[in-house]
Formats: C-alpha cells, sequence, structure tokens
C-alpha cells in the first residue's frame, strides 16, 4: 500500500514540475514579446516584432499541447496504464 502511495505521489510531483515549467515559459514569453514590441515601437522602422512572437508561440502552443492535451494523455499515466493492461493478459 505504501508503495502505491509513493507512486501517486510521484505521478503528483511529476505533474506539478510539468504545469510549473508551462506557467514560467508563458510568463517568459508574454514578459520578453511586451519587450520586443517596446524595443520595436521606440526604433520605429516596419514591425518585425511579430516575427519571434508567432514563432515562439509555435513553440508555447506544443508545450502547452504536451501539458495539458495530448502530451498528458500519452505521459507517464498512459505507459503506467498499458503496462499493467500487458500484464493483466499474460496471466
Amino acid at each position: 500500500m505504501a508503495d502505491q502511495e509513493q507512486q501517486r505521489y510521484e505521478r503528483a510531483r511529476t505533474r506539478v514540475k510539468e504545469l510549473k515549467g508551462f506557467y514560467i515559459h508563458a510568463a517568459t514569453f508574454v514578459l520578453v514579446n511586451i519587450g520586443l514590441f517596446l524595443i520595436n515601437l521606440l526604433t520605429g522602422g516596419s514591425w518585425w516584432f511579430f516575427w519571434p512572437l508567432i514563432g515562439w508561440g509555435i513553440g508555447l502552443g506544443a508545450h502547452a499541447v504536451n501539458v495539458f492535451g495530448i502530451g498528458s494523455t500519452l505521459g507517464q499515466d498512459w505507459e503506467e496504464r498499458k503496462t499493467r493492461e500487458f500484464m493483466d493478459r499474460e496471466r
């Protein structure tokens, strides 16, 4: 029983780390892109700030899918469920 609790704790801890990583990534994205916008605004010329915004936004979107979407479905929980499924088949 204690082993199951330890596994639940480790899964929860891993999930918290994933969420924390995403939130740090999102906050950095917002702050840096505000800074790039301000630099572009102050220096004038053509609007270039949106190119890093788009590129990084795609990366942030992929990170979000990994944390909240497909990645969480095919993550460690999925691996554990499949492992148990195969073990049950062999009984």
